[in-house]
């Protein structure tokens, strides 16, 4: 065509204004291979079977055409990429991919060219990659050709740890999928005191540890007497059938209930006594105490490293908690343990605890251990902050006292119940019995090696007592005002 402006023929026999373009290189050609999902099969996994000599199964396997320079205007991908699914107007990418799947839209910018897959692409229009097996450390060489279910997700704080990632069900971007419903350790997470049970730091107290009158009478002396007491009655019967003088068995009666109302006495006053012991023993100053020394010191009490929690109330930061529950017996109710009789209260739960505390000394300010815990022996005196009389039969149960018996797994039918609750907190003011332990400048109260006895108060016709470890006195803290330490 003869025209001032140049113009050139195209192949197909068009022509078009301007010079012909000079022709560039050529981008080498390559091929891609689309393997099918192989199921963990090795015949079917492409170079992983020729690295083993292993014959690949290669009839589902496909080619794609070289790959030209750059992609024409008609928006598909440059080259001979080949899909078998519709491929969305923005997975625009410069590489040659062989799918089996939908392309997913929105995904721009340039991927390597050796990515070889079998599989959807993602958002960003990158294959997603399989494995069967689980891969290491995150690290995904660009050249890999997996199969298999999508390996999961490292967590984002870096820590390196052994085992399996996750033991659940992963979702479809490879994470833990979040199932709702119980947790196994639920059974544990239900009764939190069940933990501090087994912990060696905490004393577990039990019904031995209160005062018993009985247990601290010398049992020669009370066998001697009721031997007596036998021999005195059938010697006065005796002589009143034979004589018929009736003075000895007189005489007999008079002395047996003189005995048995001082042992009625005792055991109904006898840890008041006590109490009342401990109230008139003098403080001493831990300044002055010597190594060895039993003391009385009276202070401020400050949690140790394991704070209790009470029972019914979950009063917070203890170092000392008692929850007993007692039952009453009648003629035909249910005995509460073996030894409960008739027409009595008896003992059905008992949780008494006690771990190691500070206490501050009012006289010198010094700071002192008190090792109540590690089962140490522990004699506590301390009143009952809670005392609650249920009878269902008459009255309808609190659903407070309803979930604490049922954590126990305590029935709640028609028995009358009374439960007794009584706790040190820190703050409390304590007066502890004990002896002084001085190691490497560390103050502690430590239990004696042998009880310690009250002796007899002749004036309140109260017979000796026994007080075994540390001894532990401690009024009603709900009516006095906590220190704050």
């Amino acid at each position: 065509m003869g025209s001032r402006f140049p113009s050139h023929q195209l192949s197909n026999g068009l022509y078009v204004s301007g010079r012909p373009e000079q022709p560039k290189e050529r981008a080498p050609t390559m091929s891609s291979v689309a393997m099918p999902y192989t199921g963990g099969d090795i015949k079917k996994s492409g170079e992983l079977g020729k690295m083993f000599d292993i014959p690949v199964d290669g009839s589902k396997s496909r080619k794609s055409g070289p790959i030209t320079g750059a992609p024409s205007r008609t928006g598909s991908f440059g080259g001979a990429a080949s899909h078998s699914g519709p491929i969305m107007p923005n997975a625009a990418a410069r590489a040659a991919y062989t799918t089996s799947g939908v392309v997913s839209s929105g995904g721009a910018g340039s991927v390597s060219l050796k990515k070889s897959n079998s599989g959807p692409l993602n958002k960003h229009g990158e294959p997603v990659k399989k494995s069967s097996g689980p891969q290491s450390g995150g690290v995904t060489p660009s050249g890999r050709q997996n199969s298999g279910p999508i390996p999961p997700v490292l967590p984002t704080t870096g820590l390196i740890t052994s085992g399996p990632i996750s033991s659940g069900p992963l979702n479809s971007s490879g994470a833990p999928r979040k199932v709702s419903g119980p947790l196994e350790s639920m059974g544990s997470m239900k009764n939190p005191a069940s933990a501090v049970i087994h912990n060696q730091a905490v004393t577990v107290l039990s019904q031995d540890d209160d005062f018993s009158f009985r247990k601290n009478f010398p049992k020669l002396i009370l066998w001697s007497l009721i031997l007596l007491f036998v021999m005195g009655f059938i010697a006065g019967g005796f002589i009143l059938g034979a004589v018929h003088n009736a003075i000895l068995l007189i005489v007999v009666v008079v002395l047996f209930g003189a005995v048995a109302s001082f042992f009625i006495w005792n055991t109904c006053f006898g840890r008041r006594a006590i109490m009342a012991y401990i109230a008139r023993y003098p403080d001493a100053e831990l300044r002055n105490a010597k190594n060895g020394q039993f003391v009385k010191i009276s202070g401020v009490v400050t949690c140790g490293n394991v704070p209790l929690e009470s029972s019914f109330q979950r009063v917070p930061r203890c170092v000392y908690t008692s929850t007993s529950l007692y039952e009453y017996r009648g003629w035909e109710s249910k005995a509460a343990n073996p030894t409960h009789r008739r027409f009595s209260w008896g003992l059905r739960s008992l949780e008494r605890r006690a771990v190691d505390f500070y206490i501050s000394d009012f006289q010198s300010g010094l700071r002192a251990l008190v090792k109540t815990g590690y089962g140490a022996r522990v004699t506590p005196y301390v009143d009952d902050s809670l005392v609650i009389d249920a009878n269902p039969g008459a009255e309808e149960l609190s659903p407070d006292f309803l979930k604490w018996l049922g954590e126990r797994n305590l029935s709640s039918d028609d028995r009358i119940m009374r439960m007794k609750e009584g706790y040190i907190k820190e703050g409390s003011t304590v007066s502890v019995m004990g002896v002084v332990q001085r190691n490497d400048n560390v103050l502690m109260i430590v239990p004696p090696p042998e009880p310690m006895t009250t002796g007899c108060q002749w004036a309140k016709c109260i017979f000796p007592a026994s007080l075994e470890g540390i001894v532990l006195r401690c009024e009603d803290t709900s009516k006095n005002d906590v220190i704050p330490v």
